[in-house]
C-alpha cells in the first residue's frame, strides 16, 4: 500500500482527492491536513509515503511546509498540487526538494500515476508546466541557462529514445515497460544509460532536454 497524506485548505478539493484515492486498491489515505503548520506536525505522527502538498495555504504555505518536511523527512516524496502556473515557484519547489509539481487542473489519471512515479522515486512536473518551464529556463532575456544542455541526442539508441521520449510525459519505470513491451529492470538500464550519455543528473532534466530536443514527438 501507498500510503498518503493531504495537505490542502480547500475542504472541497481535498475531499475529492481523498475520495479518488481510497477508490485505489494500492493507495492508503493516512491523514489529511487543511494548512502548511498543521501539515508539518501531522508528517511527524503518520507513516507516510507521499504528500500531497498544495502550495497556497494560510498559516504556513507550501514551500515554506516543504522545507520543513524536508529537513526532517529527506526521502519522504512530496507532491506539490497548486492552481498557479508561476515558473518562480515551480523552480523554488524543485531546489527545495519537491518530487513533482501538478496542476490542480490535471486528470485523474495523471494524477494517480504520478503518485505511484513518485513513491518509485521518479519526479514529475505536469505536462504544460515542463514546456512553460523549458521555455522560461531557455529565455536568453531571463538571463537564465538551460538546465539540461547535455550531449547530442545522436549518442542515444532507437530505444534510447524511445524511453528518454516517455520520460517527458512523467510516467513511471513501470508504465514505459508497459508501453515497450519491456522488463521493468531493462527499462531502468536504458533511463541510466540515457542520465550518463547525455550528462544529465535527473529524470526532470532528462524530461527537459526531451522537450527542449522535440524527442518528446518520438511518441
Amino acid at each position: 500500500m501507498i500510503r498518503i497524506l493531504l495537505i490542502d485548505d480547500h475542504t472541497l478539493f481535498r475531499s475529492g482527492v481523498k475520495a479518488l484515492l481510497q477508490r485505489q486498491s494500492d493507495f492508503e489515505v493516512v491523514g489529511e491536513a487543511s494548512d502548511g503548520l498543521e501539515g508539518v506536525k501531522l508528517v511527524e505522527q503518520v507513516d507516510a509515503d507521499v504528500v500531497l502538498l498544495d502550495v497556497d495555504m494560510p498559516s504556513m504555505n507550501g514551500r515554506e511546509a516543504l522545507e520543513q518536511i524536508r529537513e526532517t523527512h529527506p526521502d519522504l516524496a512530496v507532491l506539490m498540487l497548486t492552481v498557479s502556473e508561476d515558473c518562480e515557484t515551480l523552480g523554488e519547489c524543485l531546489k527545495l526538494g519537491a518530487r513533482g509539481y501538478l496542476l490542480k487542473k490535471i486528470d485523474q489519471d495523471f494524477l494517480l500515476r504520478s503518485i505511484r512515479a513518485a513513491y518509485n522515486g521518479d519526479s514529475v512536473i505536469s505536462p504544460q508546466m515542463m514546456t512553460k518551464f523549458v521555455n522560461r529556463l531557455a529565455d536568453p532575456e531571463a538571463g537564465r541557462t538551460r538546465p539540461a544542455q547535455g550531449q547530442d541526442p545522436a549518442v542515444l539508441t532507437r530505444r534510447e529514445r524511445q524511453t528518454l521520449a516517455w520520460l517527458a510525459r512523467g510516467v513511471s519505470n513501470k508504465e514505459i515497460a508497459r508501453a515497450l513491451n519491456l522488463a521493468e529492470s531493462t527499462v531502468k538500464v536504458h533511463v541510466q544509460s540515457i542520465l550518463r550519455k547525455l550528462n544529465l543528473s535527473s529524470r526532470v532534466q532528462a524530461a527537459i532536454y526531451a522537450i527542449e530536443h522535440k524527442i518528446d514527438k518520438d511518441l
